[in-house]
């Protein structure tokens, strides 16, 4: 029985690999003389960016199976260049046309990114409109979208269990259960899922920044959250908990019958951060 039920798991859940490839590029309005055709900077991206043009960041994963041969999933210099021989000429002309619809431009994107090599499909793609907002295709959720804007607060917290003795607190949390406390300057990102209006984007960026701020960056900012916070009084503010305590008081405010809250990532430092979804 157990070994036909560990069969069955391997035949359901087989191991899979995602991989990951950051492709930036800029579109220059007028276009350059004399187009980039290799690298000048392969970290900044190329083309360079000359003048007030427009910056894109794309984010590309692909997920499957390892190449027996060669132990990748997929090439990254076939990742990259494919992208952009796919993406920008798609940027620029939705740039030349004046269009404004990114998840138009992101499906169109994706269409032409799929499948280009045996053995791994592409997972998602996710285009950056600025270093703080972003849309993203899910291969599972489409014709779904992702929409996603970061924030920031500072707050100070202590790490303490008060059925702790204070030794077991320094054990347990150390320097974090200082009883004057400790702060951070926490960065939040909030995702919604769900179809685009007709602008491409799954709410109006205004309205979603103002529910934000009102439900979460005004009440947290500069406060004590063990103290300040009532729905930290008897929960301890680590950053699992601050992410998912984010996620329940803005969960009914951002549904609506096209969208949901997808999830809610927060970071203490750069170095740690913590994401919850339902």
């Amino acid at each position: 029985m157990f070994l036909h039920l560990a069969q069955a798991l391997r035949r359901y859940n087989p191991a899979m690999f995602r991989l990951t490839r950051d492709v930036r590029f800029a579109v220059n309005l007028p276009p350059n003389d004399l187009p980039q055709k290799t690298p000048t900077n392969t970290y900044a991206g190329y083309p360079s960016l000359n003048g007030l043009g427009h910056f894109f960041f794309l984010q590309i994963t692909f997920a499957g199976q390892l190449d027996p041969a060669t132990k990748f999933l997929q090439n990254i210099k076939m990742m990259d260049a494919l992208a952009r021989e796919k993406c920008i000429p798609l940027a620029e002309r939705a740039l030349r046309e004046k269009q404004n619809n990114p998840t138009q431009l992101l499906h169109a994107m994706f269409n032409a990114m799929k499948n280009p090599a045996p053995g791994a499909a592409l997972d998602s793609m996710k285009m950056y409109l600025s270093p703080f907002l972003s849309v993203a295709a899910v291969s599972s959720e489409l014709p779904m979208t992702r929409l996603s804007q970061k924030f920031e607060f500072s707050a100070s917290h202590r790490l303490f269990n008060p059925k702790f003795s204070d030794e077991e607190n320094l054990k347990t949390f150390g320097k974090c259960s200082n009883p004057h406390g400790h702060g951070h300057n926490y960065e939040l990102q909030v995702t919604l899922r769900g179809r685009p209006n007709e602008k491409g984007l799954l709410m109006d960026i205004p309205t979603f920044e103002n529910i934000v701020r009102d439900a979460v960056i005004t009440r947290f900012d500069h406060k004590n959250l063990n103290v300040e916070v009532p729905e930290f009084k008897n929960s301890l503010p680590t950053v699992e908990n601050i992410a998912a305590t984010i996620y329940g008081m803005l969960k009914p405010k951002l549904q609506t019958d096209s969208t949901s809250l997808a999830s809610v990532t927060v970071w203490e430092t750069p170095k740690t951060w913590c994401e919850y979804s339902e």
